[in-house]
């Protein structure tokens, strides 16, 4: 018996993560699709100490790329694993989100979303993909069960 390479096209192994891939039109409704898709995939997936953290994070991050992009579109990825839960917002437009510091970063409109995601999350960043210069810019969260966000 000989064993060939599998084709370019051949679908993933299935692991212990499961990942979903959403995508919806950059419009004022936008937010409240994607929380309410991601807030359904964590209950089934038996994450549900999560879901009211995740909702509010993801609405956060989707809401920036509504406000701070004309990206077209907005893509959301969820991967669910055993024991945490990361949600990725993907968009078109590179450039750093404005995060507010100082004594007056509270009362700023401005960037308070990205804080909440700091006190809700169990680690978030970006990441910037497209080279040689980047093309697409991602804004992630993650969270533990018995974490932060865990309720």
């Amino acid at each position: 018996m000989t064993l060939t390479a599998p084709t370019p096209h051949a679908p993933p192994e299935i692991g212990p993560a499961r990942t979903h891939r959403l995508t919806t039109a950059n419009r004022r409704t936008a937010a409240a699709e994607m929380r309410a898709i991601v807030a359904a995939l964590l209950q089934v997936a038996g994450h549900g100490s999560l879901v009211d953290s995740a909702r509010l994070c993801t609405s956060e991050l989707v809401t920036n790329v509504h406000r701070h992009t004309e990206s077209r579109l907005v893509h959301v990825e969820v991967v669910l694993g055993e024991d945490e839960v990361t949600v990725r917002v993907y968009d078109d437009q590179p450039h750093p989100l404005p995060v507010p510091t100082g004594a007056d970063s509270a009362h700023r409109e401005c960037g308070r979303g990205l804080l909440l995601v700091d006190g809700l999350a169990d680690a978030w960043g970006t990441s910037y993909y497209g080279a040689p210069r980047a093309t697409t810019k991602a804004v992630w969260f993650r969270m533990v069960r018995g974490g932060r966000g865990a309720s």
